[in-house]
């Protein structure tokens, strides 16, 4: 997947010109090619230590499950904890039904209501494999930036709640690729991407016509057949965000 869009204009007789160019360009590359493989001598310019980032991702998949289950039993720990001090000191139990007060608008809590369901996919593959006219494989895929921009308009519309393939996102979720995957809270995703809202799907829909970003994708879609659909529902049911938030910045306080 890659990380932008962005739309080509079609090719006009100033392309010719630059069709020229490319025996240049190609010469250019070869030389470039010999002179590292002269400089390299049979060695690997680049240290011979990069490793793959996609070998990393299911190792780290393993290690944030098993931090997602030790994350549980300890929330628990510290909720029954919090609920015997609440029973014993008025302070504790006033700072409890604060913090579950806002948990709501934290995103924090389970939340059940109409909206809409957005479904992003790849172009379909031909039977031949070839490509539609005009296109690189780059534009057959849906990007980050394709996903970033219908969540940045859903968030726009004033979403209750908002989840991406059942992640509930929140302010500080960030959309990322790796390769043609999504990478979500420590968790990997491939296509179909299907971004879940509650809220009015009227505004909702209103949103992502009147999102330039959204427009951009939406041109690409009816170029090379890229999946976009909206759907409303009736009831969503969305979970709670079960991932511990990042804190930046933290004050003890007195006592």
């Amino acid at each position: 997947m890659a990380t932008a869009r962005t739309l080509r204009p079609r090719m006009t007789r100033g392309g010719a010109a630059w069709a020229a160019l490319v025996p240049v360009v190609a010469l250019a590359a070869g030389l470039l090619f010999a002179t590292s493989s002269q400089t390299a001598q049979g060695t690997d310019l680049r240290g011979g230590e990069a490793t793959e980032l996609s070998a990393l991702i299911p190792a780290r998949g393993d290690v944030v499950a098993a931090q997602e289950d030790q994350l549980t039993a300890l929330q628990a720990q510290v909720q029954a904890l919090t609920d015997q001090a609440a029973s014993r000191n008025g302070d504790v139990a006033a700072a409890r039904d604060a913090g579950q007060a806002g948990a709501l608008s934290a995103g924090l809590v389970a939340l059940t209501g109409p909206g809409v369901e957005i479904t992003l996919d790849d172009a379909p593959r031909r039977p031949d494999g070839s490509l539609p006219i005009g296109a690189r494989p780059d534009d057959v895929v849906i990007h980050q930036s394709d996903v970033q921009a219908v969540v940045n308009a859903v968030w726009a519309s004033g979403a209750d709640a908002v989840a991406i393939m059942d992640q509930r996102l929140i302010a500080t979720s960030a959309v990322r690729c790796v390769g043609n995957v999504l990478l979500l809270q420590g968790r990997t995703y491939s296509p179909p991407f299907v971004v879940t809202a509650i809220g009015d799907a009227g505004a909702i829909r209103a949103q992502l016509a009147a999102s330039p970003q959204v427009q951009v994708f939406r041109q690409a879609v009816e170029d090379y057949g890229l999946g976009f659909a909206v759907e409303d529902r009736a009831e969503i049911t969305l979970p709670a965000y079960d991932s511990p938030p990042a804190m930046e910045y933290a004050t003890a306080a007195d006592g």
